[in-house]
């Protein structure tokens, strides 16, 4: 995960949080934390990405929408990071 982007690591964050959010509810969640506009320009090629690394699994809701699922390879790690947040963060 050390070289995901932060905007990438963000999404994972959310996918994870969520059973199997489309990427809109997902792009929804990331504008509201932002407060500003996600483009799709943005957005699905990073979702993309994280499904080509295999961090995230996608599937079809329907015809028109798909689904995102976070993979045990994605929660690996999160964890990971998680952990390695906590070595410098005392909160």
């Amino acid at each position: 995960m050390d070289d995901l982007t932060g905007f990438q690591r963000d999404l994972l964050y959310v996918i994870s949080g969520f059973d199997r959010p489309s990427g809109q509810s997902v792009g929804s969640e990331l504008e509201e934390y932002y407060e500003a506009e996600i483009n799709y320009g943005r957005l699905y090629p990073n979702l993309d990405e994280l499904v080509e690394r295999e961090f995230v699994e996608k599937g079809e809701l329907d015809r028109r929408t798909n689904y995102y699922a976070i993979t045990e390879a994605g929660r690996e790690a999160i964890r990971a990071r998680r952990e390695w947040e906590e070595q410098y963060v005392d909160v």
